[in-house]
């Protein structure tokens, strides 16, 4: 006897929820999306894209100005590199920050391309590196990816911009695959909380720069420890993006709209998990 085949439950390419709980019209202005003037990044874990109750989906429809990557847990090890804009390098030789001391052994900045690369496995980083084409000095001993990004010449690099590749490998083969490669501009900020974060809404100025691009990490906090390391905070992504977008004066009834959006989409999933427990209670009751 064949069994009858179910046919999937048809889902809108737009929002991606089933085609019964499409949120696109909920949308006030659902023809404009807003026009945000600081740009919003956000890196979504890969397990996240599909989740119920997933935010990333309403600031894709609301939000003009933003960039969505879809990142991964790493499960062998790891390659990031980060490549320094032009305006990086030579603001660097201005200043005249063309010397990194490290535990008595140091190099000079030439004017090549400078990467700094950190591998890192599912235990944490296991080594950095900084090189410069051309250059035969180019190690640090006993090398730290937070010193290296933590030092003065390290700080000025990127915080001028800098683009940045993920290259993964499976397994212990030596091919890598490339995951993504990210443009950070200048004045950008990690929307993320941790002991030396500046409080969003307690004071714009205390940022130290003009904030013009947000990055935000997607996915339940679990998932997303394993990008960054600090206790996890307690609103979604989408209201975290609304809460500081607003802080920093972009238009307050807009975003509310967002949020009026985000919550008829809990109440939809509040609503299926109720139906589907009454129908198992009513399955379970019948003879």
């Amino acid at each position: 006897m064949e069994q009858e085949i179910k046919p999937k439950r048809p889902f809108c390419a737009s929002c991606s929820k089933p085609m019964k709980l499409c949120i696109c019209s909920r949308f006030k202005s659902h023809h404009h999306s807003i026009n945000n003037s600081i740009a919003v990044t956000i890196l979504q874990h890969s397990q996240e894209k599909n989740h119920p109750l997933n935010s990333t989906r309403i600031a894709a429809l609301g939000l003009k100005n933003l960039q969505v990557f879809a990142v991964s847990d790493i499960h062998f090890d790891a390659r990031f590199e980060i490549q320094l804009n032009k305006r990086s390098r030579e603001e660097i030789s201005d200043a005249h920050l063309e010397r990194i001391q490290k535990n008595g052994e140091s190099f000079d900045l030439d004017e090549e391309e400078c990467v700094i690369s950190a591998t890192m496995t599912k235990f944490g980083p296991t080594f950095t590196d900084i090189s410069h084409l051309q250059c035969n000095q180019c190690h640090f001993k006993n090398p730290n990816f937070d010193e290296v990004l933590g030092s003065r010449v390290g700080q000025d690099a990127v915080s001028n911009g800098f683009v940045v590749k993920k290259l993964q490998r499976e397994g212990e083969e030596l091919s890598e695959h490339e995951e993504f490669e990210i443009s950070v501009p200048p004045g950008s900020a990690l929307l993320y909380p941790t002991k030396k974060a500046v409080a969003v809404g307690v004071r714009v100025e205390g940022f130290g720069f003009e904030v013009k691009n947000l990055i935000v990490l997607d996915g339940t906090w679990k998932k997303a420890k394993r990008v960054h390391q600090p206790k996890a905070g307690c609103l979604s992504t989408i209201e975290s993006i609304v809460l500081a977008l607003k802080v920093f004066g972009e238009d307050g009834d807009g975003l509310d709209d967002l949020l009026e959006v985000f919550k008829s989409m809990i109440g939809d999933q509040v609503r299926c998990k109720d139906e589907k427990f009454r129908n198992m209670k009513s399955s379970n009751t019948n003879p």
